[in-house]
């Protein structure tokens, strides 16, 4: 998520959980929601989170998926290395169920790009297509796996092209449970002697709901088990649907953040509850007041905060950095890459689909609109251009 410090997020645990049910409009209510009784009673004092937030550097670096520049995303080598490399928080991880309850740290239900299910013939039958989020898919899916099966599955660099070098760890580690990874970030905050960050999404939640395999509150029973749940948790939230951070609002105190992709897109349980609203409603002033009561951050993409003009340079920023400060928001963007083919036009050096380009100079460029951090594959990159940036 975001950290900003200009803004006022010492609202109490009980106005968020009444706000956050109320505000979503036609995007539907929560209200009633197992939790919300016990959402509305403070567990923490008034500025906890910002205290929380507040001991992050700014702009904050954000490890996409670990360091998934240098090794297959959402794996331990990942996580690691990512702190290794200076980041401040690691995005550990994208969070999808097990057949049988399991939370798992993967890209996307679909493992097929992810993994080497396809070299087992044992689970040859698996493969299917179904559709996600209104998008036929075909492949191999973690819903249809127990964590023991996914356990025998090793993952693999998602995209080879990009990123041949990573190839040479396929197959070297496994797949994470969150719980896992809970007791990795405890384990790593003793061994460096440093507060570790984490930042887990709920991929596709309204899917999950519907198949009886609610994320939240998954979610929220290992955060509690683990004494996280507080909203001065080194742990931050994020969905793409507004309504998963309105649940969770009610569930957890930690820091909320809700994901926005391109404006033209509306969030799927939008579209699941007939709401017209797109993302361009939802970054307006109007909109970033409505996620101010439940959220204390957005997730936009790059492009929301400069746009891309139709040459793939960049355009001129948008207002979205200011006009979300004014009501308390912080702003995480994604996500930043080394190489070209990610990198606006004029920062590419040369056409390779595996080159680098000047991405200290699309850094720097992001930085200046004031963003509070960003999501990068390469950490390292992110924490040298950060230095050089706040050394003017």
């Amino acid at each position: 998520m975001d950290s900003d410090q200009a803004n006022d997020k010492t609202q109490g645990t009980g106005r968020r959980a009444l706000l956050g049910a109320a505000v979503l409009g036609a995007g539907g209510a929560v209200l009633g929601l197992p939790g919300a009784a016990r959402a509305a009673e403070a567990r923490t004092t008034a500025g906890s989170a910002d205290r929380g937030l507040k001991s992050l550097p700014v702009p904050t670096i954000i490890g996409h998926r670990g360091a998934s520049g240098y090794r297959p995303e959402h794996t331990f080598g990942s996580y690691n290395l990512a702190l290794d490399l200076g980041a401040d928080v690691v995005e550990a991880g994208d969070l999808v169920p097990t057949k049988d309850g399991h939370l798992v740290c993967r890209h996307e239900p679909e493992i097929g790009g992810t993994t080497d299910v396809a070299a087992h013939p044992e689970f040859a039958d698996r493969r299917t297509t179904k559709v996600v989020d209104g998008v036929s898919v075909t492949g191999w899916f973690t819903e249809d796996f127990t964590l023991a099966e996914l356990k025998t599955l090793r993952a693999v660099e998602r995209i080879p092209a990009n990123r041949p070098h990573n190839t040479l760890y396929n197959g070297r580690w496994e797949i994470p449970t969150f719980e896992e990874v809970l007791q990795w970030q405890d384990e790593q905050t003793r061994k460096r002697g440093r507060q570790v960050w984490i930042y887990p999404e709920t991929k596709h939640p309204t899917y999950f709901r519907k198949l009886g395999l609610g994320l939240e509150e998954r979610v929220a029973k290992l955060l509690r088990k683990y004494d996280k749940d507080g909203g001065n948790s080194p742990v931050i939230l994020q969905s793409f649907e507004p309504t998963s951070i309105q649940r969770l609002n009610q569930l957890v105190d930690n820091p909320l953040v809700v994901l926005l992709s391109s404006a033209t897109s509306r969030p799927y349980d939008f579209v699941e509850a007939g709401d017209p609203r797109t993302v361009a409603d939802l970054i307006t002033p109007k909109g970033l007041r409505e996620m101010a009561g439940y959220a204390q951050g957005i997730g936009p993409t790059l492009d929301l905060v400069i746009p891309r003009k139709d040459d793939g340079t960049l355009g001129q920023p948008t207002t979205l950095v200011a006009d979300a400060h004014k009501v308390g928001l912080v702003l995480h963007p994604w996500t930043m890459r080394n190489e070209n083919p990610f990198l606006p036009a004029e920062y590419r050096k040369g056409s390779a689909a595996d080159a680098y380009g000047d991405a200290f100079g699309a850094f720097r460029t992001y930085f200046a609109t004031g963003i509070d951090g960003v999501f990068t594959d390469n950490a390292d990159t992110g924490v040298l251009a950060r230095a050089d940036f706040l050394a003017g």
